[in-house]
């Protein structure tokens, strides 16, 4: 039986480990803090990561965790006109098999730490942090920051944007400022007049910025992120904190709901961050160690596709270990079947970014009325099964 070692243990790491340990491999997860969480903030689900997450038997917890959003709706930025729809709710579970959730990262990650646990309750360790590795013909060593040393068959870096293992195998990858900062909060719906409380996916887009709303709790936790050109490069941290009244500045002008929102969200809890952006890799892989997820093909959020592209990941290296015994043979297999689909999600990202922040209204109706986004994403992105794709 395979030892698999596992570098970080956020979303991606932790379904791969459910996924590994599922298929009757041992696995050990390396997470460098304390305790596990995340920051908050939402993400969304669609059927693609949703179908894994169904093998590992969460639908119906996350199902009362988060929200079932009943449309995906593109809207002008300052009357909120829809644009363009993306039908979810019931009709999407009878399309796709799997609903489209909206949840708390903390709530996907604690289902993700629960079905890692159950499977094996000594498979992550925590104030494990890794400072170094070595690969030899028989397997891969870690070194922690405590001097001790693991031994394992196979390593996974899924240790995030910054992440030690893809410096290892890539070295320095160029980081391009996208001109964009992205700002998120959250508001309690309580706080929020009936009317204004979505039951909707919105994206509001407007010339240079838009903003993305959606409901992630039952009790109608809002989350927004607010994504505003800036000519300076600022912090890349999702913890970066910024006042409030630039927040209020920047959307100033937009529809009366993003407004309540904004109005409404606690004052010192507002975060901005840089987006920067990655052109997509052609190898993420050595003979014994591999990467997913953000270490592997970081990308803007604007697909909300992130999490899901780790989620992905982590079913499918699972099943090329099954499907090759050989461990460079699995590893290669992996990387052949996600690196085009990763690539096309990343770089319709980068597009998208574009396209939501046209300089004129008019140039917004003509854009959307070019495109069927439904028909788009159902055909490619929505079908995609990580648990029944054919790997070879």
């Amino acid at each position: 039986m395979k030892k698999i070692l596992i570098v970080g243990g956020g979303i991606g790491g932790m379904t791969a480990a459910a996924c590994l340990l599922r298929a009757g491999f041992e696995v050990q997860v390396f997470e460098q803090a304390s305790e596990l969480g995340e920051v908050g903030a939402g993400i969304q689900l669609s059927a693609n990561p949703m179908r894994v997450l169904d093998h590992l038997g969460l639908v119906d917890r996350l199902a009362a965790l988060g929200v079932r959003p009943t449309a995906y709706q593109f809207k002008m930025f300052d009357t909120g006109e829809v644009l363009q729809e993306i039908p979810l709710g019931d009709g999407y579970v009878e399309r796709h098999g799997v609903p489209y959730l909206s949840v708390h990262r903390a709530d996907l990650l604690d289902s993700l730490i629960g079905a890692v646990r159950a499977l094996d309750g000594a498979a992550v360790r925590l104030n494990a942090k890794v400072v170094d590795y070595r690969e030899d013909g028989e397997g891969v060593s870690l070194q922690l920051a405590d001097g001790s040393e693991v031994r394992g068959d196979v390593l996974i870096g899924a240790d995030g944007i910054k992440s030690l293992v893809r410096a290892k195998i890539l070295g320095e990858t160029p980081v391009h400022y996208t001109g964009d900062q992205s700002w998120r909060i959250l508001v309690p719906a309580e706080r929020l007049a009936p009317e204004m409380r979505p039951d909707t996916v919105n994206i509001c887009v407007g010339p240079g910025k838009h903003g993305v709303v959606y409901p992630i709790r039952p009790n109608g936790l809002i989350n927004m992120v607010g994504c505003v050109e800036y000519e300076t490069w600022d912090d890349e941290s999702w913890t970066a904190r910024r006042p409030w009244q630039e927040m209020k500045a920047d959307f100033a002008g937009w529809h009366e709901n993003i407004q309540a929102i904004i109005d409404h969200a606690d004052k010192d809890q507002c975060y901005r961050w840089a987006m920067n952006n990655r052109s997509p890799v052609d190898n993420w892989r050595t003979a014994r160690t591999t990467l997913l997820g953000d270490a592997a093909h970081p990308t803007l959020p604007y697909m909300a596709q992130g999490g899901g592209m780790a989620i992905e990941d982590g079913a499918v290296i699972a099943r090329a270990l099954q499907q090759e015994d050989d461990v460079g043979e699995a590893l290669e297999l992996y990387q052949r079947n996600r690196l085009e689909r990763t690539a096309r999600i990343v770089n319709e990202s980068s597009a998208n970014r574009n396209m939501f922040h046209l300089p004129s209204e008019a140039a917004l109706r003509e854009a959307f009325a070019q495109r069927d986004m439904n028909a788009e994403r159902t055909a490619w992105l929505f079908s995609y099964d990580p648990i029944t794709v054919e790997l070879r």
